[in-house]
């Protein structure tokens, strides 16, 4: 038997986009009911961004302890240190299970009805509920629905999921560390993840098809990254291709020359990207206008059926949480009644390597093709009492300007911390600060922060301290 309920609003998808929708919605006076089918947070909470910077951190602990063993600079001095990789995956497990039952909690504190399930749209206005643990299915009649379902790594054929093979998924809660780790993708994830295993102790190989690392980043940005990796001793094979794997020789490689060669593995993570989850709950049969492989939205997050919205990863890039969440806020607070528009000036990117690279807004490069007239400056961390007790000099702060007025365009930075920054460089162009602002605004010292006062007066061409 289906039991029938009907709501004003049904969210289908509870990750960072779907529960901040239903939150806010609920706060509105919105009548919500939001359905998952696996746990509350979606991927970033439980198997993304929140767990694998929680293991980023623990491999930078155990990194630092290692070398400290080996005399530390500082002159401390410990015995050489051991790692409980089954303590670190309980520890980071109980920071994701902290975090989703708070987003349950705030759920019921806003009214929203919550039901794990599976859901398969039947139509525009209603979709059926299979529940995660059997049952009888629910019906949803609602007034609008909010497509929320995220997005799924990208599988190689040549080297399909399971077993050694793994996903970012699996990557985050291994059993045991694997003595060789061949990473498959030199983007962001495929870099956070391989420098994390790398001071955990594994050999880590990195296999990218494009010719550099973070090919979508500038290359001036990402040489730290790459001197970095090299200093830790990731072996990287770039403009390469994987032909596949087998246990006993490893993953198979052809390289630009079109030579084959092996890369022995006990593991392999392919990180080659993630693509919108649009497959497996009934979206063909509305039949909206598509944008490629993802839903196509305009400024208000609407699809091209009335009554139907979409945010977050499915409807393509950049496939950020923090995206996902402001246009959850924007589409809830329209349907409260509300006037918005999903139009922000600019979206911060942050790549949580060792060294750290945050961009904001454009770059110099980006500027330029765009016909605009701009000065660039950038402050390097060499010259930055913070990032000296920090024993962490390299990298710069970068800012990108209009040269008739000023107006800030753009930051970059590349160094230890500078994700901290990146509030900090969004708000300057959301508010439409120029140089002149920044350099006038007193930063607090010693801070990592004062590199970007420095970039601002040496773009106006008087920098005081380099």
């Amino acid at each position: 038997m289906t039991k029938e309920i009907t709501t004003k609003l049904l969210v289908i998808g509870g990750g960072p986009g779907g529960y901040v929708a239903a939150i806010r919605a609920g706060q509105l006076g919105v009548p919500t009911v939001l359905v998952e089918g696996a746990s509350l947070g979606g991927s970033c909470l439980n198997i993304g961004c929140i767990p694998s910077k929680a293991l980023i951190h623990a491999a930078h602990a155990f990194e630092a302890a290692r070398q400290q063993a080996g005399g530390s600079p500082l002159g401390i001095r410990v015995q050489s240190p051991t790692l409980d990789i089954a303590q670190t995956v309980r520890w980071k497990d109980g920071i994701v299970a902290r975090l989703t039952g708070g987003v349950g909690a705030l759920l019921r504190k806003a009214g929203v009805q919550v039901h794990k399930g599976w859901a398969h749209i039947e139509d525009g206005k209603t979709v059926t509920v299979q529940p995660a643990g059997g049952g009888d299915a629910l019906r949803v009649r609602c007034e609008h629905l909010l497509l929320a379902t995220g997005s799924e790594p990208v599988e190689l054929p040549t080297v399909p999921f399971g077993g050694p093979i793994w996903s970012s998924t699996d990557a985050l809660s291994p059993d045991v560390l694997p003595r060789r780790l061949v990473v498959v993708g030199a983007g962001y994830i495929g870099l956070e993840l391989g420098i994390a295993y790398r001071k955990l102790g594994v050999e880590v190989t990195v296999v990218e098809a494009a010719q550099r690392v973070l090919p979508s980043y500038d290359e001036e940005l990402t040489q730290p990254v790459l001197d970095a990796l090299k200093k830790s001793g990731v072996v990287l094979h770039l403009g390469c291709s994987v032909l596949g794997w087998d246990e006993g020789q490893g993953v198979h490689v052809r390289n630009a020359r079109a030579d084959e060669f092996a890369l022995p593995a006990e593991r392999v993570l392919v990180a080659v990207g993630r693509r919108p989850r649009t497959a497996g709950f009934g979206l063909e049969s509305l039949q909206l206008d598509m944008a490629g492989r993802h839903v196509a939205v305009d400024a208000h997050c609407r699809t091209s059926m009335r009554g139907v919205w979409a945010i977050g990863d499915v409807t393509g890039e950049p496939m950020l949480a923090h995206r996902a969440m402001a246009q959850g806020e924007v589409v809830a607070e329209q349907i409260a009644g509300q006037s918005r528009r999903f139009e922000p000036v600019a979206i911060p990117a942050v790549c949580f390597t060792d060294p750290e690279v945050v961009v904001v807004g454009k770059t110099p490069g980006e500027a330029r093709a765009a016909g605009i007239d701009c000065i660039d400056a950038a402050f390097p961390f060499a010259a930055n009492g913070r990032a000296m007790t920090l024993e962490s000099t390299t990298g710069f702060v970068r800012v990108v300007a209009r040269r008739d007025n000023h107006l800030v365009l753009g930051w970059q930075a590349v160094g230890q911390g500078v994700a901290e920054l990146a509030a900090a460089f969004t708000q300057s162009l959301e508010m439409g600060a120029r140089l002149e602002d920044i350099a006038g605004t007193i930063h607090a010292h010693p801070t990592l922060g004062e590199a970007v006062q420095e970039a601002a007066l040496r773009a106006l061409g008087h920098a005081i301290h380099l």
